[in-house]
C-alpha cells in the first residue's frame, strides 16, 4: 500500500502521488471511501493511474463518476477505458458531450493533419451533464462547478473550499491553455473567466498541467492584459475582433503616406 500524499484535505493529485509525471494532472477527490476523478489523461496511462488508486486503498467500486474538465484529447482520451475498468459513469459540460460521444478527432485535437498528428479518440457515453453553479457531492464533500470558457467552450473548473481545480485556464508561469478555433476557443470569454478567477476569494489554483500556485492578483492581471491584447491581433485570425493595423493602412494609403525616412 502507498501512503497518501494529499495536496489539500480530500484531494490527491495522482502524478504528485506517484512521484512521476504521466501526463495531465489527474485529481482524485474523496470523502471516506467515495471518490471521483477529475480528468484521466491518455489511454496508455489509465492502467498506471488505476494501479496507484488501488495501492492507495480506494475501493475501485466506489468511484462515483469520471469528470472531464473539457474535451481535449490529452485530458480525456482514456475515459472509455477507465469507465470500463471502474464500471462507473462520465460527467462533462454539455458542450463536451458531442465530441466525446462521437470520438471527434478534430474538435478534441486528436488529429492535426498539418503536424502529421493522428491519435485514436475512443468515443465514450456521457451519463451526466453539469454546468455553472452545479454541485457534485462526494460523500459529504461538495464540489462546486464553474463553467470557465475560453480555452474551449466546455472548460470547467471545480471549487473545493479555498482551492480551485482550475483546468487549462492559467498555469504558474502565467501561460494559458492553447487558443485554437477548432476546439471552441473564445478570447473574450477567456478574459472573463480569468477575471472571475482573479476576483474570487479562492486562495490556491490547482491547474490541469504543472504545479499548484497561489491565486495571485498581479500574475492574473498580467495574463489578462496579454490575453485581452489578442482581441486585436491578426495572429489569432477569426478569433480576433479587429486588426487595428489595417485601419492604419487605410489611412496611410488614402494619404499617400510612407514611413519617415523612406522616399519614393
Amino acid at each position: 500500500m502507498l501512503t497518501r500524499k494529499p495536496i489539500f484535505p480530500g484531494i490527491i493529485e495522482l502524478n504528485f502521488q506517484a512521484g512521476e509525471v504521466f501526463g495531465c494532472n489527474v485529481y482524485l477527490v474523496h470523502d471516506n471511501d467515495e471518490w471521483i476523478l477529475i480528468d484521466i489523461g491518455y489511454e496508455e496511462t489509465v492502467d498506471d493511474f488505476v494501479e496507484i488508486i488501488r495501492q492507495l486503498d480506494f475501493p475501485l467500486s466506489r468511484c462515483k463518476t469520471l469528470v472531464a474538465t473539457h474535451a481535449d484529447v490529452d485530458h480525456i482520451q482514456g475515459l472509455a477505458k477507465a469507465k470500463q475498468l471502474l464500471k462507473t459513469t462520465v460527467t462533462a459540460h454539455p458542450n463536451a458531450v458531442d465530441p466525446l460521444q462521437s470520438g471527434d478527432t478534430l474538435v478534441t485535437l486528436a488529429e492535426i493533419a498539418a503536424q502529421n498528428l493522428k491519435m485514436a479518440m475512443p468515443p465514450v457515453e456521457i451519463e451526466h451533464e453539469v454546468n455553472d453553479g452545479d454541485v457534485i457531492e462526494v460523500g459529504s464533500l461538495k464540489v462546486e462547478v464553474w463553467h470557465t470558457p475560453g480555452h474551449t467552450n466546455s472548460q470547467l473548473a471545480f471549487r473545493i473550499g479555498d482551492v480551485l481545480l482550475s483546468g487549462d485556464n492559467i498555469y504558474r508561469d502565467g501561460c494559458i491553455g492553447a487558443i485554437d478555433a477548432h476546439h471552441g476557443s473564445d478570447i473574450q470569454a477567456f478574459v472573463n473567466s480569468l477575471e472571475r478567477i482573479r476576483d474570487s476569494d479562492v486562495k490556491w489554483l490547482a491547474p490541469s498541467h504543472g504545479p499548484i500556485f497561489p491565486n495571485d492578483r498581479e500574475l492574473l492581471d498580467a495574463t489578462i492584459q496579454r490575453v485581452r491584447s489578442y482581441l486585436k491581433m491578426a495572429d489569432f485570425g477569426t478569433l480576433a475582433e479587429s486588426w487595428p493595423l489595417m485601419d492604419e493602412w487605410d489611412e496611410e494609403v488614402a494619404a499617400g503616406r510612407l514611413p519617415d525616412g523612406l522616399q519614393p
